[in-house]
């Protein structure tokens, strides 16, 4: 179909030409009328995708006894500001300000929440009321001082570039008309780019996070300054490496990223070694990723499952099993090894919950 945002993208197109991946991804995400995150609830069943706190309480109550438990470490003097990126319905972070109040129940909360979507944040209003967040539109507006920063499945939606070996190098992968003028169509930038210089076979595309790197140098240089941590929970890879990823999901199923531009979520794997390199940069202590069935296992999932089967009803107690299954899914495609954990944050915080010890503040 012709969307509102197609029509715009054609407009564009034929008067300056082919745009970037990056400039797609940001226009159908986060057009100021037509984004998809601009417009819609893209969560639950009734919504595009599901992410790991609607599955299951216990993802976000784990989340919070970290923070709890980081927080406890930074020997704040100031408030400390808890921090979410891309909060979705607010159902993580109301979990895990639910457990933070059991293990601190005089801990103050000044939480803060980077959300660009009106539809979102009026659902997070009621979800998170009881704790009168703020909302940002982006993490420069952020505080200073100490922080805890968390941020699941945020980094996988901000904007990349797309390069292709050619047999004269590599060429950036361009969003342009198909033959009709009338669709969208993948080519190429005429000009290798002379930067890249990597080695791989003809045809292998390479993914560049520009805007996932800037935010991440963002917040490191704001830890190392202020204090605190960041934890960053999403699918990709801990190492480098060639490949698309580049992929769109609507209605619970892989779809065509060009056809029906707003109406799609678009994402891509992280690239976690890039993030860890440009956390490192800015002089954070990086706890490199792991699997994230490892790392909620090591905050203690199977014990938090346990706890709660004595209360529950048969099906009840078999619900909680199939969520611990789904979080920790040990297959090539399973939540448990597709998504990653790490985390960075100030010098002085040590060995942080959940991850191997002592952290690797190199860089990877």
């Amino acid at each position: 179909m012709t969307t509102p945002l197609l029509a715009e993208l054609r407009d564009e197109i034929a008067a300056a030409g082919p745009i970037g991946l990056d400039r797609y991804m940001a226009l159908c995400l986060s057009h100021p009328v037509h984004g998809y995150y601009r417009t819609r609830d893209p969560l639950g069943a009734r919504g595009d995708f599901v992410t790991a706190p609607e599955i299951s309480q216990m993802f976000g109550e784990l989340i919070g006894l970290w923070i709890a438990s980081v927080g406890a470490m930074t020997a704040a003097t100031a408030p400390l500001a808890i921090v979410e990126l891309g909060p979705g319905r607010g159902t993580l972070m109301a979990d895990a300000l639910r457990a933070l109040r059991r293990v601190a129940p005089d801990a103050a909360v000044d939480l803060h929440l980077v959300e660009t979507s009106p539809t979102l944040r009026a659902i997070q209003a009621t979800c998170l009321h009881a704790h009168a967040p703020t909302w940002h539109e982006s993490v420069e507006t952020l505080p200073e001082g100490p922080a805890i920063v968390v941020a699941n499945e945020f980094f996988d939606a901000l904007p990349v570039r797309q390069f292709q070996r050619t047999e004269r190098g590599w060429c950036e992968r361009l969003v342009g008309l198909d033959a009709a003028g009338t669709g969208l169509a993948f080519g190429l930038a005429a000009e290798p780019d002379p930067r890249l210089t990597a080695a791989a076979p003809v045809g292998v595309v390479l993914t560049l996070p520009g805007a996932a790197l800037d935010v991440v140098r963002h917040l490191s240089a704001a830890r190392v300054r202020g204090g605190g941590a960041v934890l960053v929970i999403d699918y990709g890879h801990a190492r480098p490496g060639f490949g698309d990823s580049f992929q769109a999901v609507s209605g619970h199923r892989f779809v065509d990223p060009l056809r029906d531009p707003g109406e799609a979520d678009l994402t891509t794997h992280v690239d976690f070694a890039a993030l860890a390199a440009a956390a490192a940069g800015e002089g954070a202590a990086v706890h490199a990723a792991i699997d994230q069935r490892d790392f909620l296992f090591a905050l203690g999932l199977r014990a938090r499952a346990d706890r709660l089967k004595l209360r529950a009803t048969p099906a009840q107690a078999e619900a909680i099993e199939a969520a611990v299954m789904r979080l920790t899914e040990a297959g090539r495609t399973g939540m448990g090894r597709l998504f990653k954990a790490m985390a960075f944050g100030h010098p002085a915080l040590g060995p942080l919950p959940g991850f191997p010890s002592p952290p690797d503040s190199a860089q990877p």
